[in-house]
């Protein structure tokens, strides 16, 4: 190509052949400059179209090919440029049969979808841009995935193209798996409870998390494929290896639908006629509780005698989650309580001991005190 342009060059202009190179350099970089703003046009108008349309992924996919489309541009620039300094100087940068020419397309390619992937991570979980927005987790999990399998099949064509055999890399990659697997089994089994955890989803990012097994409670942070990381209530980062997940129960509270409220009341044995009806006050008053979930259990009765009190208990259920807003409802509850037992005339009970003297007569003591 260089060689015919020289030709025509030193055809149409044989005085200045000699610096025919000057004429070719600066023809490249204007042919260059001049393609450049003709791709940014028609991709700033391509951009107002698919601002217009409804769907999303014609504006992820243009701003992912965009900048590696510029890419090539200037690169193909540079290579022609490459190639009049070759000839005129004989300056040789590139070997004779460097495959680097053909591999850029190629690195550039990939380069494209992997921007196209973290894009589209951000467009699946934003509730703004999708009906039904995906769990980040999920989607993390799934984008580094396909992100391991682009780089894998990137590498793999970059080394076969510099002449190295795939097949023994293969063959060596199996049986050095099986060493690796004795040596890093704990790794793999991070990587397998991580995956599991993508899978299963027994939480996510965000949630509140405890184990009644181990001492684990917290907001989930991060879902590594080795770790997870917890933020604890002292907000001191707790890693916990994947691994452990699949030998310990975990309790999920964020997805608990309701807050139950239960709490032992205990009143004097001498208001036991009263009893019956603070039960029934406490029940009416719960089922006419705006923030009391009626459609769940509810149960008020009277549960034991204890050593020195009549003890009824108070089974129920509010309809937030909210853990503050939970504790007003609580408090509020339990002061409504207090008012119904003073309403019927009774009173809490307190420990109380009673001491039994014999041989003194009642009438007695009560001369001496």
């Amino acid at each position: 190509m260089i060689d015919r342009l020289n030709d025509l060059l030193a055809q149409y202009t044989p005085e200045y052949s000699e610096s025919a190179w000057i004429i070719l350099v600066i023809a490249i970089s204007i042919a260059a400059v001049v393609v450049d703003l003709m791709i940014r046009m028609a991709l700033s108008q391509l951009m107002r179209q698919a601002e217009k349309s409804t769907t999303l992924w014609d504006d992820v996919f243009l701003n992912s090919f965009s900048r590696p489309l510029f890419f090539l541009v200037w690169l193909a620039a540079g290579y022609w440029l490459l190639q009049i300094f070759k000839q005129y100087f004989n300056i040789q940068i590139l070997g004779q049969n460097s495959p680097l020419p053909k591999l850029v397309p190629v690195i550039l390619l990939a380069w494209s979808c992997l921007r196209f992937l973290k894009q589209m991570e951000q467009v699946l979980v934003m509730p703004d841009r999708m009906k039904k927005p995906m769990d980040p987790t999920t989607v993390g999990a799934l984008g580094r995935l396909l992100r391991l399998i682009i780089t894998v099949i990137i590498a793999l064509i970059i080394m076969q193209s510099y002449g190295y055999s795939i097949s023994g890399i293969l063959a060596f990659g199996g049986i050095g798996g099986i060493a690796v697997g004795f040596a890093a089994k704990d790794l793999l089994a991070n990587f397998f409870g991580g995956l599991m955890i993508y899978l299963d989803r027994p939480f996510k990012v965000g949630d509140w998390i405890r184990s009644p097994d181990q001492e684990i409670e917290g907001t989930v942070e991060d879902i590594g494929w080795r770790q997870t990381r917890i933020r604890t209530f002292s907000k001191r980062p707790l890693y916990v290896p994947n691994s452990t997940f699949a030998n310990i129960s975990v309790e999920n509270p964020s997805r608990m639908t309701n807050r139950r409220i239960y709490e032992y009341v205990g009143v004097r044995y001498d208001d036991a006629a009263q009893v019956s009806s603070i039960i029934e006050a406490v029940k009416a008053m719960l089922r006419s509780h705006p923030e009391i979930d009626t459609k769940q259990t509810l149960i008020v009765n009277l549960d034991k005698f204890g050593p020195s009190s009549l003890d009824f208990f108070v089974y129920t259920f509010t309809k937030t989650t909210n853990w503050i807003q939970f504790h007003e409802i609580k408090q509020d509850v339990m002061l409504k309580i207090m008012q119904i037992i003073e309403e019927q005339g009774a009173e809490f009970a307190f420990p109380t001991t009673t001491v039994h003297l014999s041989g003194i007569e009642p009438e007695a003591l009560k001369q001496q005190g």
